[in-house]
């Protein structure tokens, strides 16, 4: 058994197509918040049934519900705690400050910044997709997959996505 779980940020508004086609495989999605709009909610619950979003700094005043700010997801094997990330520094969030917020989750997930990260340095992981929207993708739009497998479902693996940028085809 595969458990895989899409990992995207920064929408803004937009959800890259080519990014919604990488959602459509997996079991669970996951937003990191600056979100900016209720469909981007509905497409993605609609394509994998599971989401899960948290508030960004611009979110607060796009949704008619408020959204969590942190949000922890239970696998088999571990935990996953999501966030934005921006209380732990507006420019470059600081992943020691992340890793003592969620000590007990296996990966922490953020957004905020744009740009894609995967820190294994140490326990917890440390990820954050990029942009999946418009804005600010820094070089393409971007999103990372999490696949938990194996027999006890302890084997965690991450692998990034990046697309080109729409005018650079």
């Amino acid at each position: 058994m595969t458990i895989k779980v899409a990992i995207v940020s920064d929408t803004h508004a937009h959800l890259d197509a080519r990014i919604a086609a990488v959602v459509k495989g997996c079991d669970y999605a996951i937003h990191a918040g600056d979100i900016c709009g209720e469909n981007i909610l509905e497409s993605l619950e609609a394509m994998t049934g599971n989401l899960i979003a948290v508030a960004g700094n611009n979110d607060p005043y796009c949704h008619e519900k408020p959204l969590p700010d942190v949000s922890i997801l239970d696998l088999p094997g571990g935990q996953l705690a999501i966030e934005h990330g921006h209380v732990h520094g507006m420019a470059k969030p600081c992943h020691d400050s992340l890793r003592k917020a969620h000590s007990n989750a296996r990966v922490i997930i953020y957004g905020h910044t744009h740009k894609q990260v995967i820190d294994k340095s140490s326990m917890p992981w440390v990820i954050n997709p990029g942009a999946a929207g418009q804005t600010r993708t820094n070089g393409g739009p971007s999103c990372l997959i999490l696949e938990v497998s194996g027999e006890k479902l302890e084997q965690w693996q991450i692998t990034p996505y990046r697309f080109p940028e729409k005018n650079a085809e």
